[in-house]
């Protein structure tokens, strides 16, 4: 039942987001008006695939890395995986702005691997009695490559660009401008092609290896995956805060921990989430909008201090 839920959600807010905007639009229009029918092809549509690939790819992202870090209460945005990603979008826009979007994608995703790494190094050697002391560091971590990012930004007069980057929203979607996000649903399929072993290693190092599973590469596709997603959405749409965090939780607690079961439903909840904040981002103060960054962070927040608040009750 509550799946059944899940997916008349999810087309429920498709059919909005494709019907709400500053210009009218209708199916009777699109079929006898040539440019409702382009508005629909070059905006709206692409929008609202724009939306759904972000939240699902940034919820399973979340997922994984949790299973990496073997720990609730991390994402690609508190681990400095996000804010990496961002650094590395803004060295190549000072050394190679003629770079494309594909090659500034690249460098994205190495800078984001190697936040994330850095990252999982100093996770791994906190004491695993005490699991908020990894999201405070991851917050204080990515803090800090923020903090590099922008002033960075300040000397170079880049800051309107890291803005872009670092405050996600869809107003700038359009046809030509996010296709790249299609990769990240290339890395979704891989994730739930690695689900069993990804599921496995969240067990630990001792018992993976006892369980026969390669765990250095396991981690390290895992590591890999997590980084062109957050690259990916950094480059075309920004930061958004808290999918990753409290999407994997709330399934979770439905579906129980087997990543092979879960991992079409963290899609499809994250993609709901992000459709239903970007829509919601668009009626707040129609016809302007506001970013769905800024909507996310405050739904994400009342999700996730709800979560907390009932881990606390039952604990």
């Amino acid at each position: 039942m509550v799946k059944l839920a899940a997916c008349a959600a999810f087309v429920m807010l498709v059919i909005l987001s494709i019907f709400i905007g500053a210009g009218e639009f209708s199916p009777w229009q699109a079929i006898h008006d040539p440019a409702a029918l382009q508005l629909f092809f070059a905006s709206r549509l692409p929008r609202t695939i724009a939306a759904a690939l972000t939240g699902a790819a940034l919820s399973i992202a979340g997922l994984i890395m949790q299973a990496l870090v073997r720990n609730r209460f991390v994402e690609p945005s508190t681990a400095g995986t996000a804010q990496s990603a961002a650094l590395g979008i803004l060295i190549m826009t000072l050394v190679f702005p003629a770079a494309s979007l594909a090659m500034k994608t690249l460098f994205a995703s190495i800078l984001a691997l190697l936040g994330t790494s850095i990252f999982m190094m100093t996770a791994h050697r906190l004491p695993p009695a005490q699991p908020y002391l990894v999201p405070l560091f991851g917050l204080v971590y990515g803090g800090v490559i923020g903090a590099v990012v922008t002033f960075i930004g300040w000397q170079t007069e880049l800051l309107q660009f890291i803005d872009i980057w670092t405050n996600g929203e869809f107003s700038g979607v359009v046809r030509g401008r996010y296709e790249l996000l299609w990769g990240t649903a290339l890395m979704a399929a891989i994730a739930w092609w690695i689900a069993d072993r990804l599921t496995v290693l969240s067990l630990g190092r001792d018992v993976s290896i006892g369980l026969g599973l390669s765990y250095q590469r396991t981690l390290q596709l895992g590591l890999v995956i997590v980084s062109v997603i957050s690259a990916l959405t950094v480059v075309i749409v920004g930061i958004i805060p808290f999918v990753g965090l409290v999407v994997p939780n709330l399934v979770s607690r439905m579906l129980g921990d087997n990543l092979r079961g879960t991992i079409p439903w963290v899609g499809l909840s994250g993609a709901t989430l992000v459709l239903g904040c970007d829509v919601l981002g668009r009626l707040l103060r129609y016809p302007y909008e506001i970013p769905v960054a800024t909507v996310m962070g405050v739904v994400g927040a009342i999700l996730f201090l709800r979560l907390m608040f009932t881990r606390a009750t039952h604990a």
